[in-house]
């Protein structure tokens, strides 16, 4: 009986131990700096739709940590407005608080989209993000899908200091048949080509842009019944004036050929064009950019920044930005020709000048001049809602070269003085007569200030003989300033 009863005891006391240990609660992490993995920063739908599409993707999460964790709340951040669902721990929702994940351990997501792409008012990058708090911190994963067919670029290359991007094939040519739509950065690598044919639409998505690499070439060849358009990749007729919505078009050395963009249409992004050399250049005629035709607005930064570059342009339009419309910097060779700059910002204030161009640049904080062998405005309009929209600032030590010919100017005589060599029948601080500019509309009404103030000495065939709208300017002589005439 003893021996029974003592195997009873310890049998008793073994079952308390193990029920003891096995019951034990794992101890969850409360401390702020614990962190959540996942296996992708970013989940895409990279499916072309081309019918109603619905797809599914998962998303693994993982709990690194020597704990257990409890995941206060997941939930998209679109909420119920969102194009997606998820499902955690097989339920579905757009919203799940205290989610544990024991240590070492992983928990998956299901993450489903629906698009209609024959929606006109679907944006082409259709975009929203998995938000995740834990112990006070917040975490997120981005969800991506596209809205409609297209062509679409996405980056491959993943580079510490710069962009998300992906290598256009070398010779690439872009036509009408699809809009492009890129999410990150399109490059043009050295010595390869990129050739945009009339009516091609490309639409970047946000932070994204086009970057013509040093050697590379960009050729855009619009029309004026089909120009190419660059804008965002929001469709909704709410985002069709809003600035900001992508980065830039990022132009460096040309190659064996000069860069040309004819008849675009480049609105709502950062930068309209940033064109500059990788490395400092002795020879400037080394670089190059023809710019005719063009229209640049709705530039939340500025239309063009050139630094140290050669451009030469005519019938351009660069209008309504946050900052400057033009900044003609590091010195270099620039000639605009029958060019509009009109710059009525409404969306904040603005301090900066629409045109600015100087012959330095910063070193270590010190000014180094870079000669500007060049910076003629003929026959074209500087005007804006500041009192002062021209800007000339030169350092000694490098040439500083510039004629404003036949050209109207909204000038502060305290700050910018228009007498000299460098000015040439010049009209100041008269309205030019823009029809609407409230709505980028920069062509001339009847009894407009511009009118016939013009010379024909600028009028050169195959380029400014006719505006941006294909009037002829010899019809009636003396033209009017900037890319458009007024018929009668």
């Amino acid at each position: 009986m003893r021996s029974n009863g003592f195997t009873y005891l310890f049998t008793t006391f073994l079952l308390m131990i193990l029920c003891t240990w096995s019951c034990k609660k794992e101890d969850v992490l409360t401390e702020s700096s614990a962190r959540l993995d996942f296996s992708t920063d970013t989940v895409l739908f990279d499916t072309v739709f081309v019918t109603m599409g619905s797809t599914t993707k998962q998303l693994l999460i993982y709990n690194k940590n020597d704990q257990k964790v409890s995941i206060s709340n997941i939930r998209l951040a679109g909420g119920g407005s969102s194009k997606y669902r998820i499902n955690v721990n097989g339920k579905p929702g757009i919203s799940f608080s205290n989610i544990e994940i024991r240590a070492k351990d992983s928990l998956y997501i299901f993450v489903e989209v629906t698009i209609d792409p024959n929606s006109s008012i679907t944006p082409y990058v259709v975009a929203d993000s998995i938000l995740f708090e834990l112990n006070g911190n917040h975490q997120w994963v981005n969800l991506v899908a596209w809205g409609q067919n297209a062509h679409f670029i996405y980056p491959q290359f993943f580079t510490p200091n710069l962009p998300p991007y992906d290598t256009l094939p070398c010779g690439s040519v872009w036509d009408s048949t699809l809009p492009y739509v890129i999410y990150g950065y399109a490059v043009v690598d050295s010595l390869c080509s990129l050739t945009i044919k009339e009516g091609t639409k490309v639409y970047f998505y946000n932070n994204s842009g086009l970057w013509i690499y040093s050697g590379g070439r960009l050729e855009v060849n619009g029309t004026k019944d089909h120009p190419v358009t660059f804008g965002g990749t929001r469709r909704e007729s709410y985002y069709q004036e809003v600035p900001g919505q992508w980065d830039r078009i990022w132009i460096n050395e040309k190659g064996a050929q000069v860069n040309k963009i004819n008849y675009a249409i480049i609105k709502n992004g950062f930068i309209g064009i940033q064109a500059e050399p990788i490395q400092p250049v002795k020879d400037v005629a080394n670089t190059g950019l023809i710019l005719s035709n063009t229209i640049i607005e709705n530039m939340s930064g500025l239309g063009v920044l050139a630094r140290n570059y050669n451009i030469e342009g005519w019938n351009c339009v660069v209008a309504n930005c946050g900052q400057y419309l033009t900044a003609l910097t590091n010195g270099g060779i620039y000639d605009f020709t029958h060019c509009t700059f009109a710059n009525y910002w409404s969306q904040g204030q603005r301090s900066t000048p629409s045109l600015y161009i100087n012959n330095y640049f910063i070193e270590n904080s010190s000014a180094i001049p870079s000669p500007l062998t060049k910076a003629n405005f003929s026959n074209c309009i500087v005007y804006g809602n500041n009192k002062n929209e021209l800007e000339l600032d030169f350092k000694s030590g490098a040439d500083s070269s510039y004629k404003f010919s036949h050209t109207l100017l909204r000038v502060d005589f305290a700050q910018t003085s228009v007498t000299g060599p460098g000015f040439d029948s010049i009209y100041t601080n008269v309205e030019p007569g823009f029809k609407d500019y409230y709505n980028n509309d920069y062509t001339l009404d009847t009894l407009a200030f511009a009118r016939n103030k013009g010379s024909s000495l600028f009028i050169f065939t195959g380029k400014t003989d006719f505006d941006l709208l294909l009037k002829d300017r010899n019809l009636l002589l003396p033209p009017d300033l900037g890319a458009y005439e007024r018929e009668n």
